[in-house]
């Protein structure tokens, strides 16, 4: 039983083997090949993309999605081992793993970070207790650590933009918004561009750091791919020579702010890091811009940028679609 919580159960030949399966089916539909399986979806958090796209991956494969909303029509859970639960988690999820695979063939989770902190987050609990109490594979459709899927998907973009992401020049940047956001996703870019070999960089203010253990597993992977890691804090530096920019808010470290007033004040220090055409500019003439969706409109990036030929925002979010099919496909073993 193969799960796919996070990009390391896939490891770069696992990457490549769902990049090369979800571009061929992209060519050529491969029709029914999920006939009559049952894909149960446990959301803890909004969707828009994540939603969509696995239910039309699952009707148009011949099976099903059944949609659970935590905390609306659906009891809260509690994740915590040993907990006395006397407040408004009615169910555990030590049984509702397990029951919920007696119904399914597969289990797809949705829950963001709690705001416990980057050492929570990398410990990653609810979806770990899913994981490791279901009896069906889990898939991750976003947790507190990584958004695999959405990792894939921009890994596939880079691919059919430029044929190729070995030794790709790319710039993972940091940008502004209203509130500190997780670091699933620019985890997620990271640990995807290093597996399929992309020369990254991550620029970033000081104090917003991902995590050591991220950090470490992209450096293992680069050094197996050929890829290459280097981090700063000049994002013009980064910019010069990219052929994609990859920007994305992330919130600071716990021990940058201790308050919500000082992560605001932070935050708004840093409004000259929204990507602009003059940004942009710094870049290879041919870069793309890539981001996960959704976005603050001239806050997080700029109309310009977004409304410019060289987007592939919508491309990279129809590709969602794609590498969803062929990693359910990979997780069943075929």
């Amino acid at each position: 039983m193969k799960h796919v919580t996070r990009i390391q159960d896939l490891g770069p030949e696992g990457v490549e083997a769902v990049l090369s399966q979800a571009a061929a089916w992209k060519q050529k539909d491969p029709g029914h090949i999920f006939p009559g399986k049952l894909l149960g979806m446990v959301f803890f958090n909004p969707s828009l993309r994540t939603r969509t796209s696995f239910e039309a991956v699952m009707l148009r494969a011949g099976g099903h999605a059944i949609v659970l909303d935590v905390g609306s029509g659906v009891w809260k859970l509690e994740d915590r081992p040993g907990a006395v639960m006397n407040a408004d988690r009615a169910e555990h999820i030590k049984e509702a793993s397990p029951v919920l695979s007696r119904f399914v063939d597969m289990l797809g989770i949705r829950t963001f970070s709690q705001g416990g902190g980057d050492e929570e987050d990398e410990a990653d609990p609810v979806i770990n207790a899913f994981r490791k109490w279901a009896t069906v594979p889990v898939v991750s459709m976003e947790s507190a650590r990584e958004h695999p899927c959405q990792g894939l998907a921009d890994a596939l973009t880079l691919r059919e933009t430029f044929g190729t992401t070995k030794k790709l020049p790319v710039t993972l940047t940091w940008a502004p918004h209203i509130k500190p956001l997780p670091k699933a996703v620019p985890n997620s870019f990271l640990l995807s561009a290093a597996a399929a070999g992309c020369e990254v960089r991550v620029a970033h203010p000081p104090g917003f750091d991902l995590h050591p253990a991220v950090r470490a597993e992209a450096e293992a992977y680069a050094k197996a791919t050929g890829g290459s890691i280097t981090y700063t804090h000049d994002q013009d530096e980064a910019l010069v020579g990219s052929r994609a920019v990859y920007a994305k808010s992330w919130g600071p470290t716990a021990q940058t702010a201790s308050t919500p007033t000082d992560v605001a004040a932070l935050l708004a220090s840093y409004s000259g890091w929204m990507p602009t055409r003059r940004h942009m500019a710094k870049a290879a003439k041919d870069a793309a811009f890539l981001h996960c969706l959704p976005v603050r409109r001239n806050v997080e990036v700029a109309d310009e940028v977004l409304d410019h030929a060289s987007s592939r925002v919508v491309d990279e979010a129809g590709n969602r679609y794609h590498v969803q099919r062929a990693l359910l496909a990979w997780m069943r073993g075929g």
